[in-house]
């Protein structure tokens, strides 16, 4: 009930924006980009990450950042997040530009949901080669929520981190922090990985999900999320419950992509060719499948059976995980 309630709110207060079939939307989640020291997840995956954001920022894409962007509990000093991501802050500052960013925080960066924190850290940036202040992301707004909703059929997407109403990363959020920053990041440095995340239990990640599943059956609307670091893509008779799972795993990063009307699971990776140039490459695990199949949570009276494609044959020898 505590979950059904809080959703409730969040989506109630969330800021709504305008979408249609001519819109490119790509969500990424759980990030946690850090100070690229030993302890920095995200570090391996970099480069990956920032050849994606060239090619969805060259391609018209809309970045939404569905929380947990910035390892803000290990690393509570954001400028040296900045200075050691300054080539992904920089692409990210393309697309704020251009108009085509939105930012939500998770539970790691809560910190962002008092707007002087984000004034602090976003507007400007020192700049240690210039030696001044230089502008970042001026005037930029951290959300809790937001809802898309299609400017002709209506229809809404209820995008939100997905640690509301998760008992240790909402109600003791404060104690999961104080753990990380005084035991987990220290331990961190030398292996060992953070023993509360969602990702690394699977009766806690099933119970997350099953929460937020039903919130979405009951309510009717699709739900895209992240927090739990497990990309999910439902088929449109299992509900409409959809995680862009995050850029932490150690052979490559998810999204989910939204174009023409239709939505599909991402994975970019690093490959080889017989030569042994590496490579990295967009592969579709999931999708694509038209919005209007998840209408109300239910299959569209009339609608074809999905059309899935998947790259996931030639992914099983990887870690990802789908369904529940």
């Amino acid at each position: 009930m505590r979950t059904h309630v809080k959703l409730e709110k969040v989506f109630n207060d969330a800021l709504h924006v305008e979408f249609d079939d001519n819109s490119k939307i790509v969500f990424f989640s759980d990030v946690h980009r850090g100070d690229d020291s030993i302890s920095d997840e995200f570090g391996r995956n970099k480069h990956i990450y920032n050849y994606a954001l060239s090619y969805y920022f060259d391609n018209g894409y809309t970045y939404v950042e569905i929380g947990d962007g910035d390892e803000m509990w290990e690393q509570r000093c954001f400028e040296h997040i900045r200075n050691a991501h300054a080539v992904t802050f920089n692409r990210l500052k393309k697309f704020y530009d251009a108009g085509r960013l939105y930012m939500l925080y998770g539970n790691h960066n809560n910190r962002y949901r008092k707007p002087e924190k984000v004034a602090k850290d976003m507007y400007y940036v020192y700049d240690e080669y210039m030696g001044e202040k230089i502008e970042l992301f001026p005037n930029i707004k951290f959300y809790e929520a937001l809802v898309f909703e299609h400017k002709d059929t209506k229809q809404q997407l209820f995008i939100v981190h997905g640690h509301q109403g998760d008992l240790l990363n909402d109600q003791l959020s404060f104690f999961s922090y104080m753990g990380v920053k005084l035991f987990w990041r220290f331990l961190h440095i030398v292996g060992f990985r953070y023993a509360a995340s969602p990702a690394k239990s699977r009766r806690k990640r099933h119970k997350v999900e099953k929460n937020y599943t039903k919130w979405n059956k009951d309510n009717g609307k699709v739900i895209i999320c992240g927090h739990t670091h497990r990309a999910r893509f439902p088929l449109p008779e299992e509900g409409s419950y959809f995680n862009s799972g995050c850029c932490m795993h150690p052979r490559g990063i998810t999204c989910i992509e939204l174009s023409e009307g239709k939505i599909s699971l991402i994975a970019w990776r690093v490959h080889t060719m017989e030569d042994g140039t590496m490579y990295i490459r967009r592969t579709i695990l999931m999708g694509p499948e038209p919005l209007s199949n998840y209408a109300n949570g239910k299959r569209v009276a009339g609608e074809k059976e999905h059309s899935h494609k998947t790259g996931y044959s030639e992914e099983k020898e990887g870690d990802w995980q789908y369904g529940l």
